[in-house]
């Protein structure tokens, strides 16, 4: 069967949040809390009111790929005077369905959403493993981005 693609809704949601976790694991993230009732609020209320889409890939009625966006508002600025940006998340593909052009597909069609959203841009922390496919997708590294950790 043909791989499909379609938006997360509710009744997937438990297992969009297991492979969020895998992802987070296979990232290296240590695992100091149950991370699983954050996710579930911050997806049930974010799904809710428009502010986080995802598109999946389906393989059957088994998800084996996961894409995310949020979609956020800062002070307005010349490139994008309504301030909303695009914040990626959740690009995971399980492992026997990888190089196969799945991450790519999900990749455009949450980006086509931040743009009917409004964006005026995508931003994305990308893993080691990640970096190429947005990089060949048109991403470029900003060397302004810093972090600082609370």
């Amino acid at each position: 069967m043909a791989v499909q693609y379609r938006k997360l809704s509710e009744k997937d949601l438990d297992i969009f949040i297991e492979m969020r976790i895998c992802q987070l694991r296979e990232e290296g993230a240590k695992e100091e809390i149950d991370l699983k009732p954050a996710l579930t609020d911050y997806y049930h209320r974010h799904l809710k009111d428009g502010t986080f889409v995802s598109w999946l890939a389906v393989d059957g009625d088994r998800i084996v790929g996961t894409s995310g966006m949020s979609f956020v508002e800062k002070p307005p600025y010349f490139g994008c005077p309504n301030g909303r940006i695009g914040l990626l998340s959740s690009m995971f593909t399980s492992r026997d369905y990888r190089r196969q052009g799945i991450a790519k597909e999900l990749l455009r069609r949450v980006v086509n959403e931040a743009g009917e959203y409004g964006c005026g841009n995508v931003q994305i922390t990308a893993s080691d493993m990640g970096v190429l496919l947005y990089t060949d997708f048109g991403f470029v590294k900003n060397g302004n981005f810093m972090q600082y950790n609370l």
